[in-house]
């Protein structure tokens, strides 16, 4: 069994390559949204042109990392969702949402002081998870049956 995870979510940790780097040698491949901030932010006008309102601005920037992150969240068998402590990932949980809508398979890593806050989402995982190892140790259990050591 092989696995395709999406990884969506905080952008300004490690979490990612803590994640990638632990399943080394499991069959797992991964995707996400674009991390660089601003790429991701400034996408829509680099390629369609300036806007001088901020709102359309970000418009086009979303409408074109949209395509992106529906792709990936579409063909995951999986989506990891990470809410982190600085900021509030409004489009974390958008995504979560939109997996949870299409029926996937959601595992959300989160930070027990957000407990209340991710309520309803937590309610839509599958599994919550505080620590990246936790997701590996989950993703090595759903593709081989092992537990951790």
């Amino acid at each position: 069994m092989a696995l395709t995870v999406y990884l969506s979510g905080e952008i300004h940790t490690d979490w990612r390559e803590r994640i990638v780097a632990g399943s080394a040698g499991l069959e797992v491949t991964f995707s996400g949204p674009v991390t660089d901030h601003a790429a991701s932010d400034d996408c829509g006008v680099a390629i369609m042109g300036e806007e001088p309102d901020k709102f359309w601005h970000d418009h086009k920037g979303a409408k074109l990392n949209a395509i992106r992150t529906r792709r990936g969240i579409e063909k995951a068998d999986v989506v990891v969702v990470r809410f982190g402590e600085k900021y509030k990932q409004w489009n974390a949980a958008f995504d979560a949402g939109y997996a949870a809508a299409l029926g996937k398979p959601i595992i959300v890593l989160s930070m027990p002081d957000h407990q209340h806050a991710l309520k309803e989402v937590h309610a839509a995982a599958l599994a919550v998870a505080e620590e990246p190892e936790q997701v590996v140790q989950m993703l090595r259990y759903v593709l081989t049956g092992a537990l951790p050591e």
